[in-house]
């Protein structure tokens, strides 16, 4: 009965919203931060740990996922670059955002090939594709072939792993 327990708990962990808040933790500056710097990242989860805010280091290094409709882009429609929240990495353009109506961010394409990276995903008895940042390689979201032309992909995203900057 406890094991049960455990499971479901790490379950709804995985995938509830974690807090907003910081619980009071002392957050330090993310010296790993840039919009310009393109060199792969070799950084620890006791170091991300120790500089991320809680709730983004659930879900980008404890892939974790935001509850839907809960994120603050999953909506939006403002033109401008979206950012890796872990590392500063280019990911997606605005124009390539479409309303999937999944209750995340979605969009077609990233903005480069290198801007991310893909990983097989078997949790939860599904067979997925992750979507990590390429630079640093952190939880974005997941990859699916539901989405518009012209790549017919669905790049489902958490909004607390994206930073996003108006053009």
């Amino acid at each position: 009965m406890r094991s049960i327990l455990f499971i479901i708990f790490i379950m709804a962990t995985q995938i509830a919203c974690h807090s907003q808040t910081t619980n009071n933790k002392q957050v330090m500056k993310n010296p790993y931060y840039s919009r310009t710097d393109t060199n792969i990242l070799h950084v620890s989860n006791a170091e991300w740990k120790k500089i991320l805010p809680p709730e983004l280091y659930a879900v980008a290094r404890e892939n974790a996922t935001e509850r839907p409709f809960t994120g603050k882009y999953w909506d939006a429609d403002t033109k401008g670059m979206y950012y890796c929240a872990v590392c500063g990495n280019p990911l997606f353009k605005s124009d390539a955002k479409f309303a999937s109506s999944c209750g995340w961010p979605s969009f077609f394409e990233p903005v480069s090939n290198h801007s991310v990276i893909y990983k097989e995903d078997h949790t939860y008895g599904m067979d997925r594709i992750e979507v990590l940042c390429g630079r640093c390689n952190s939880h974005l979201g997941h990859i699916f072939d539901d989405g518009p032309p012209p790549t017919h992909k669905r790049f489902c995203m958490n909004s607390v792993s994206l930073d996003f900057e108006p053009e």
